[in-house]
Order: C-alpha cells, then sequence, then structure tokens
C-alpha cells in the first residue's frame, strides 16, 4: 500500500513539474528544431550561392580570355554586388585587372587591385594582388609607394617575392645597398617561388657604391725658396801654349 501512495505521489509531482515547465520544454524543442532547419538551409543556400558564383566566374574567364571588356565588367559588377563575400569575387579583381592591362588602362588594373586589398579574407589571393600591384606601381614610376606597399609583408610563402620586388623599387630609386639586400634575401629564398637566376642577374648589373671622397684643404705652407747660390767662376787655365813658352824663356 505505501509502494503504491509513493507511486502516485511521484506522478502527481511529475503532473505539478510538467503544468509548471512543459511549455518551456517545447519551447525549446520547437527552437532547436529551427536552428536544425535554419542551418540547413543556410548550408543549402550557401552551396547554391558557391554554385551560382562559380558559374559567373566562369563567364568571366571566358570574357576576359576573349578580350570582352564590357562583358566583363558586367559580370565582375555583379559577381561584387551579389556574392561579395564568396572567393569568386576576390578571383575576379585579378581577372579584371589583367584585363585592364591588356587594354593599356594600368590605373584601372591599380583600382581593380586596391579593390581586392581592401577585402575581406582572401589572405593568399591579396598577396597575390599586393605583388600584382606593385608591378603595376613599377610601371608607373611610383617606386615609393612600392616600398610602403610592400612595408611590414612578411609571409613566409611570398617573403622571396616581396623581397625581389622591392629591390626593383630600390634600384629605381636608385638606393644601391638597400636593393643589394633585398635582393639577396630573395636569393635565400629556398622555395620554387623566385627565379633566382633572374635575381642574381639583377644583383649584377647593381652599380657598384663608390663613396664620395672630398679633397683635403690644401694646407697653408710658404713655398719652399732654394736659397741663391752665386755662381762659381773657376780660374780659367793657362793655355799649355803659355806654359810651353815660358819655360822656354
Amino acid at each position: 500500500m505505501d509502494d503504491l501512495q509513493s507511486e502516485k505521489e511521484q506522478i502527481e509531482e511529475m503532473k505539478a513539474w510538467w503544468a509548471e515547465n512543459g511549455r518551456y520544454v517545447i519551447a525549446g524543442v520547437v527552437i532547436a528544431v529551427g536552428l536544425l532547419i535554419g542551418f540547413n538551409q543556410y548550408k543549402s543556400s550557401k552551396l547554391e550561392a558557391q554554385i551560382e558564383a562559380s558559374e559567373l566566374f566562369e563567364s568571366l574567364a571566358e570574357h576576359v580570355y576573349a578580350g570582352s571588356l564590357d562583358d566583363a565588367q558586367s559580370v565582375a559588377d555583379e559577381l561584387a554586388s551579389n556574392y561579395a563575400n564568396t572567393a569568386y569575387a576576390a578571383q575576379s579583381k585579378l581577372a579584371m585587372a589583367r584585363l585592364y592591362m591588356d587594354k593599356n588602362r594600368d590605373q584601372d588594373a591599380a583600382d581593380a587591385l586596391h579593390d581586392l586589398l581592401a577585402m575581406r579574407g582572401s589572405g593568399e589571393l591579396k598577396h597575390i594582388g599586393r605583388l600584382r600591384l606593385a608591378r603595376i606601381l613599377l610601371y608607373q614610376d611610383k617606386a615609393q609607394d612600392v616600398i610602403d606597399l610592400l612595408a611590414d609583408q612578411d609571409n613566409a610563402a611570398f617573403a622571396g617575392l616581396y623581397a625581389e620586388t622591392r629591390g626593383d623599387a630600390y634600384a629605381v630609386l636608385g638606393q644601391v645597398a638597400e636593393a643589394g639586400d633585398a635582393y639577396r634575401i630573395a636569393m635565400a629564398d629556398t622555395t620554387q617561388s623566385v627565379n633566382r637566376a633572374l635575381v642574381q642577374m639583377k644583383l649584377l648589373d647593381l652599380p657598384e657604391e663608390v663613396a664620395a671622397v672630398e679633397p683635403a684643404p690644401e694646407a697653408d705652407v710658404e713655398p719652399l725658396v732654394e736659397p741663391s747660390v752665386e755662381p762659381v767662376v773657376e780660374p780659367e787655365m793657362e793655355s799649355a801654349s803659355e806654359e810651353e813658352a815660358g819655360e822656354a824663356e
């Protein structure tokens, strides 16, 4: 009888707890299910966006290959507007920069690469874009801008390429010592990214540094005056005929 009473009490306690907390349990289950559905939908929409961006980038690549600037620009704008957070939007900036350079529009190419550097993420693509931008700046005779652009860039995978490009900029600026140091850093890169033979040629082509030595001021020294020497007049020698005449007398 006591056991039966105990079971009834437990059931009543459970009913009371459910009456008080049941709505929270139901709400928690609903939220969990909603989150799971939302996450799956997010993954599905993100995958769908990636597929669409991939198709757009493929179309952009075809326009770039064909040299169709207007069509390529239209696709690149759509990628930037609707798929800005995808890697394809970042890659489109590299593609457009190449096409602009093919069309001799170097400033548009530089602007496209500046846009890439301002984007979030895409770390490795940014390193590639930074190097290409540095080449364009050298083409535009903006060597000091190259130095500023590559300052504090110490990524190990791109260290040799950065050093070589800095060396090129220093060489243009006539800073021979800095150029030599940068080229030697590039030469020390053991990866396959640096053309070490080319860097060696650049290093050998640097002019030798000649220290400018000012001539020493001339000392105020009195000119050396040789003492005047009276000429020595040797006595005239009597001719042998005169001596012989005297002996004869």
